[in-house]
């Protein structure tokens, strides 16, 4: 048997390839392009099969007769007893132009062709979307009816069929698959298409709330799922079979399920929320579209949608096809199948192969570099109150991951030290003596900055302080207000704003501010280090909204406890958990190679909400902790008391323990 193929190196196609030829003595001749020879050897492979049983010829689906050399084709005339025609776009997100090209035009010369080489017979694989939008149920021998084909992909696939059935000269059959996925044994697929399209909403949705809890899902039409291994053996079955002349079949699941039902399924598949709740999407049907353009004419509306969509991978067109009204009939083809094993699969029963084989292989996340040294490496990156604690340990994963990395701090013999630890690990620090709470000091260092490197695309405002001391214990101490302002805010504002315009006509850049978990709690004890943090912060919201399009982010880490020199004076720190300066700096690298809005620990987080849905219990909390720790003997004065507790707050911080302040 003597076997013609187009779109021989498509998904369906190399398995429909591979199916006919264990067929005994099958011989498959395959249509290429000349530039695309390379890939013959591979396919062969994968076929397992040498040069005698799988034959290139050469060629051009937009070309007359598939633009095959004559010689070619006088080699084939008489010789191929079938055709089968699956070169097509089976791409929503395809533009109008290309899928006219192909699915059309391609059709057309491929149907030309096989009258050119007098073939036995010509199969073409259609699909469901030839019956448009049809408004109940499409049976196997219905064709003129289908309705509402304004979408190029569906009028394509339509007036592709009517060129096989009113213009084909050798006898003809017509297969209409429904959504291909992956195959049902190895959840194998080669792009992302159909509901693959939702599968990163579904894992956005995995990341941000526990397996648990209950989700609104979006309910819709039907959707009818095949796998790509029941398309194969149901299409080489009935291609070989007498009687199908003239006569369609739809390759469907008979069960189908409704959009609700599939991306409860797929949720389910990935450990995700179950979507128990659903909104209908039928009442957006009610919208007039004249209201649905106009609103997506209001720039704010059609930014954030374009930006979701993107973000999600999701096609301009998908929502257009979440309300599909149509069912198809498909006793035929199981007329066929019967007795044969052959049979549609259970989506349940393999849809967690689908998402297994896409999260490990066609997560657009995947092909992203990732590595701090994929997003800093050859960049410059400036971390002020580098030369210890947070700020050393952040310069040194900046340095090790190839970045140009300049550190900046008041102390200069600890800045000496700092980059003779930097080479000794075989990399450099470039160092500048700077008082970041120094406005005039602030000037004279970006200045410089801006002269020795043009600025930088990388931004850590690490420098700071913190000041541990009741509200009531400060009254004669207004000077601590100022000053951790003067450094905490005003002085990474100085830096910040004076690296800004560069980063601006760069239209790139990344700053992080590191802040504090007690900007969330409103931790007692630190009234002037929070309030300065909180001005960082609200002005890093601000400065965000400003910068958005002009392709400068900024992330602010709300940083637990930190051992470092700042909290040492606070003996009371002893025993409560917290971060190591290399374990702070992995968040500063998240921060940089993610760009999240904001880094928190879920303490932070749930200290957050619950001032924000019961901030009198809120209040109530924090003043228990504030009475059950005193203020450091530090700041009473006694640097070298030790810190008197109360069997209540050790106990305290025995039941927090692990638990990240």
């Amino acid at each position: 048997m003597h076997y013609f193929v187009t779109g021989a190196t498509g998904f369906i196609g190399k398995r429909l390839v591979r199916k006919l030829l264990e067929r005994k003595g099958a011989v498959v001749s395959f249509l290429v392009r000349r530039e695309s020879e390379g890939k013959v050897a591979e396919l062969r492979e994968f076929w397992g099969v040498g040069p005698a049983r799988a034959v290139p010829v050469f060629g051009d689906l937009t070309q007359k007769k598939l633009g095959v050399a004559s010689e070619d084709l006088k080699k084939l005339k008489g010789q191929v007893d079938h055709v089968y025609h699956l070169a097509a776009v089976y791409d929503l997100g395809a533009d109008e132009e290309s899928q006219v090209e192909v699915n059309i035009a391609g059709t057309r010369n491929a149907v030309e062709f096989a009258k050119a080489i007098d073939a036995g017979h010509f199969h073409h694989v259609s699909s469901i979307a030839a019956a448009g939008l049809y408004e109940g149920v499409f049976r196997e021998d219905m064709f003129e009816e289908a309705e509402n084909l304004d979408h190029p992909y569906f009028r394509t696939k339509h007036e592709s069929e009517k060129i096989v059935r009113q213009e084909s000269k050798v006898p003809w059959t017509v297969y209409r698959p429904a959504m291909v996925v992956g195959d049902s044994r190895t959840g194998e697929m080669d792009k992302i298409d159909g509901p693959y399209y939702f599968f990163k909403l579904i894992q956005r949705i995995r990341q941000l709330l526990p397996p648990w809890m209950p989700s609104i899902g979006l309910e819709g039409g039907r959707i009818n799922i095949v796998p790509v291994d029941y398309v194969v053996a149901a299409l080489d079955h009935i291609s070989h079979q007498d009687g199908i002349a003239g006569r369609a079949f739809h390759l469907v699941d008979p069960q189908g399920y409704r959009v609700g039902d599939v991306l409860d399924i797929f949720s389910r598949a990935a450990h995700a929320p179950r979507m128990n709740l659903f909104v209908n999407a039928a009442l957006l049907g009610f919208i007039p579209r004249s209201v649905k353009k106009g609103l997506l004419a209001i720039a704010p509306v059609r930014r954030v949608r374009n930006a979701v969509m993107k973000d999600l991978g999701l096609p301009d067109d998908i929502l257009e096809f979440v309300n599909y009204p149509t069912r198809f009939d498909s006793r035929d083809a199981e007329k066929m199948l019967k007795g044969t094993g052959i049979a549609c699969p259970n989506l349940k029963d393999y849809a967690w192969r689908l998402w297994d084989y896409w999260e490990r292989h066609l997560d657009p996340d995947l092909h992203i570099d990732r590595s701090l040294r994929g997003t800093v490496g050859g960049k410059v990156v400036l971390v002020t109150g580098g030369s210890s604690g947070i700020g050393l340990a952040t310069a040194h994963r900046f340095a090790e991951a190839g970045a140009t990395t300049l550190i900046c701090g008041r102390d200069q013999d600890k800045l000496d030290e700092a980059c003779r630890e930097a080479e000794a690990k075989g990399y450099r620090f470039v160092a500048y003596a700077a008082d970041i709470a120094d406005m005039a000091d602030c000037d004279r260092f970006v200045q410089q900055v801006l002269k020795d490197h043009g600025g930088v695309d990388f931004l850590v405002n690490n420098a700071g302080r913190s000041i541990r001391r009741a509200i009531e214990a400060s009254y004669d101490r207004f000077h601590d207000f100022e000053r951790t302002m003067q450094l905490n805010y005003f002085g990474a504002l100085r830096v910040t704003m004076g690296l800004l315009p560069a980063m601006a006509a760069q239209r790139r850049g990344h700053v992080v501010n590191i802040s504090s978990i007690g900007v969330l709690t409103n931790a007692p004890r630190f009234s002037a280090y929070v309030a300065s943090k909180a001005a960082l912060d609200a002005w890093t919201r601000c400065a965000a909204s400003e910068y958005q399009d002009q392709g400068i982010t900024f992330t602010t880490i709300n940083m637990p406890l930190v051992r470092t020199p700042m909290i040492a004076p606070t003996k009371i720190y002893n025993n409560v958990p917290t971060l190591s300066p290399e374990e702070a700096a992995d968040l500063v690298a998240e921060a940089c190679v993610a760009r999240p809005v904001r880094i928190a620990t879920r303490l932070g987080v749930s200290g957050e909400i619950l001032h924000a849905l019961a901030p009198r219990i809120a209040q109530i909390v924090m003043n228990t902790s504030f009475r059950l720790f005193p203020d450091s003997a530090a700041a009473q004065g006694d640097r070298n008391g030790k810190p008197q507790l109360s069997a209540e707050a050790m106990a305290l911080q025995q039941m927090m323990r692990g638990i990240h302040f």
